[in-house]
């Protein structure tokens, strides 16, 4: 198995290097890696490790909510107000019901299946977004009408939404179809989701004022908070979101934290999240099977780009009454076209649970990954000059 980590490591990590000389993301490259590397083409990793695959693949995600609780800005939320709220839910919502819609006639799924996969495929991509409206912050563009930080507050919330819907489809998948009932278990899981999250939260930052730990202690007692959190979801008869509790606990830990303390721990997870976006991506590129990709072919790409095209009308509607111009508009558009992390984190699961679309919604996951986290990255890049007012007294 150590050979295997050194393999995954090093191709990945190479692949990623390669992806970025070529304006690619990096995240393509480790994709490659871990279908060259898997059983499907030179099958030169340890059984043990794919054995395991999914769970290294959930340790990811844990890492990647964290890292979002601690960075989401609760004031930068309520400053653009009205457009970020919707902008965390209605086009994943519109997306989602074009997967409903379409994907049974597409693809010859079932509607229940249908719902999971466009849960799976609505996430935009923190990885591709985040750091590039970091970025346009930094140099001025659109902070004029804080475009930026609306879509950093609306795509954190985003993938939250899309991941509650997530955990209550794939309990829909498993059982008798679709029922009202499990539409009413939303919002229970929502809400205890939060509660018990922003308790262990605010217990933790009780715990920390009276044990002065160091910054590395502190991680691995929120990473061994976030596991529990996770597990327990297996463990009550109630709806609940383990993952929204996740990063409820983040956010309400960086409420009740000094600012100095909050940003040395993101710059930790930051680095820890190096180690696991390798691993994740990777990983979720040695469970696909390239030959079944390739035969799914023409009907997934369509039934991407009709998700895509109907969640354009999503962000459209979301920024309905505000002073966003016609161009800014289209950035904002172009922002939310990228998937990726969420994807790749949960993109597998359904496959490993047994749903019978299991092979189909993987296979279109990966796909979106390929297709729309390069065409919105490099759509960002090209367009934010053009389509931005850059504020002139900031460089």
């Amino acid at each position: 198995m150590l050979l295997s980590f050194g393999l995954l490591f090093l191709v990945g990590l190479s692949m990623a290097y390669i992806s970025q000389q070529i304006k690619l993301p990096r995240i393509i490259g480790m994709l490659f890696s871990g279908i060259i590397l898997g059983p499907y083409v030179l099958n030169l990793l340890d059984n043990e490790l794919l054995s395991i695959s999914s769970h290294l693949r959930e340790m990811a995600l844990i890492i990647i909510l964290i890292k979002a609780g601690l960075t989401l800005n609760i004031n930068d939320l309520r400053k653009v107000g009205r457009p970020a709220f919707l902008m965390s839910f209605l086009p994943a919502s519109f997306e989602v019901m074009a997967y409903f819609i379409f994907a049974p006639l597409i693809l010859e799924i079932s509607h229940t299946d249908a719902l999971l996969m466009g849960a799976v495929l609505a996430a935009v991509s923190p990885a591709i977004v985040v750091p590039r409206m970091v970025n346009l912050i930094d140099k001025g563009y659109g902070t004029n009408k804080s475009i930026p930080q609306l879509i950093l507050a609306g795509a954190s919330c985003d993938d939250v939404f899309v991941i509650v819907l997530f955990t209550t489809f794939s309990a829909m998948a498993l059982g008798q179809g679709i029922k009202v009932t499990d539409f009413m278990g939303i919002p229970i899981s929502i809400i205890l989701g939060v509660v018990i999250g922003a308790s262990a939260g605010v217990l933790f930052s009780k715990f920390c004022e009276y044990f002065q730990n160091r910054n590395s202690v502190k991680v691995i007692i929120i990473l061994a908070i976030a596991f529990i959190l996770a597990g327990i979801e297996d463990l009550i008869y109630l709806p609940y979101s383990g993952l929204l509790a996740i990063i409820s606990m983040a956010c309400a830990y960086k409420i009740k934290s000094l600012p100095i303390i909050i940003s040395e721990l993101s710059i930790k997870f930051g680095e820890l999240w190096i180690v696991a976006e390798v691993i994740l991506f990777v990983l979720v590129g040695t469970v696909m099977d390239i030959n079944y990709m390739l035969y799914m072919g023409i009907p997934a790409v369509v039934m991407i780009f009709i998700g895509l095209c109907i969640r354009t009308i999503g962000v459209v509607l979301s920024l309905v009454g505000t002073e966003i111009n016609s161009k800014e508009r289209l950035f904002c558009i172009l922002v939310y076209l990228p998937k990726a992390t969420v994807q790749a984190a949960i993109g597998a699961i359904p496959l490993s649970m047994g749903i019978s679309s299991g092979k189909i919604i993987l296979s279109v996951s990966i796909l979106s990954i390929i297709i729309t986290a390069p065409l919105g990255a490099i759509a960002i890049d090209m367009s934010y000059k053009r389509l931005l007012e850059k504020v002139a007294h900031q460089s």
